[in-house]
């Protein structure tokens, strides 16, 4: 493949980050968000903030290990419409989680009832209260289905 050869280089440059501070994704509604990440998910929520940029909108934020944050933002009032994956949008979070964990979450999963589909033995897809899609997987970070990504 030409991009692997032109781009992959044998001497790959450290990177000018530090890391992912947060991803920022839209809600409709704050509290059913808290409930499904908290709640059924496990991710603790750390903080709730007014949105600087509209007023009445809130900013809150979820620990999802190793220093990282998913926030949301919701826009009452605004009637943004239904989530849409769309060019240059959101087409799903991997969020990296222990096997035992991965277990643990796919039983909450199916005890919330939400639908899902388990792909390879180590991801679940699945849609969160807006229709954002969400996979958990079980290997490592930098890792996928085997495959040395970092």
């Amino acid at each position: 493949m030409r991009l692997r050869g032109e781009y992959l280089g044998a001497g790959r440059a450290g990177t000018t980050a530090r890391g992912l501070h947060h991803v920022a994704v839209l809600c409709a509604d704050v509290e059913r968000t808290i409930r499904f990440y908290q709640g059924v998910l496990g991710f603790p929520l750390t903080e709730i903030v007014g949105n600087r940029d509209y007023a009445g909108s809130s900013h809150f934020f979820f620990d999802i290990g190793n220093g990282n944050l998913l926030a949301f933002f919701d826009f009452p009032g605004l009637e943004l419409g239904p989530y849409a994956e769309v060019l240059g949008g959101l087409h799903h979070l991997a969020i990296s989680v222990e096997p035992e964990r991965w277990v643990e979450l796919k039983g909450r999963l199916d005890a919330a009832g939400v639908e899902y589909l388990e792909e390879s033995g180590t991801s679940i897809y699945f849609r969160d209260p807006d229709g954002a899609r969400v996979e958990l997987i079980s290997d490592p970070l930098g890792e996928m289905y085997g495959l040395s990504v970092l």
